[in-house]
């Protein structure tokens, strides 16, 4: 089992960012560790400052969320991670405590999947991973596509 800071190392390198922002202290300390030995623009933002006026320069690679759900209230919460989606993250990575408040199926409904839970040994603490990604976060479905639109069966057979 490995702790949440591997984890979240593991998302960093999978993604391979040139552009994150980082929310949280963990967060922060992976994101400024990655730059040290990558070329990646690091944004650092405050949960509270997030929460009030979320603006990024531009596209993000990859928003690492650690510690800071914790901090607002739910809808805040909801906010920022919908704010995030929407200005085009590609991945988000969510860390937050199981004792926030926010259930697995918060998570599911904003596109996330659980990757990971986490016990701490030396408290009664657990953490859970959910993270999201534009390119996978919706399967595609059969149904789904050019040649069911319209019911092309029916076309010069019936007019209403």
């Amino acid at each position: 089992m490995s702790s949440p800071s591997q984890a979240l190392a593991t998302v960093i390198d999978s993604c391979q960012p040139k552009a994150m922002v980082a929310l949280g202290e963990l967060g922060k300390q992976l994101a400024q560790r990655w730059a040290e030995h990558q070329p990646c623009d690091v944004s650092v933002l405050t949960p509270e400052a997030a929460a009030k006026a979320l603006s990024l320069s531009k596209i993000q690679d990859l928003a690492l969320v650690t510690d800071a759900l914790e901090q607002l209230d739910f809808q805040q919460g909801q906010t920022l991670i919908g704010l995030l989606r929407n200005y085009g993250t590609r991945q988000i990575a969510v860390l937050v405590s199981d004792d926030s408040g926010w259930t697995d199926r918060d998570f599911i409904g904003l596109g996330f999947k659980r990757q990971e839970k986490f016990a701490s040994e030396t408290d009664s603490q657990a953490f859970t991973l959910y993270t999201y990604n534009i390119n996978n976060y919706n399967h595609k479905r059969t149904w789904n596509n050019p040649q069911h639109w319209a019911n092309p069966h029916m076309w010069n057979k019936a007019w209403w």
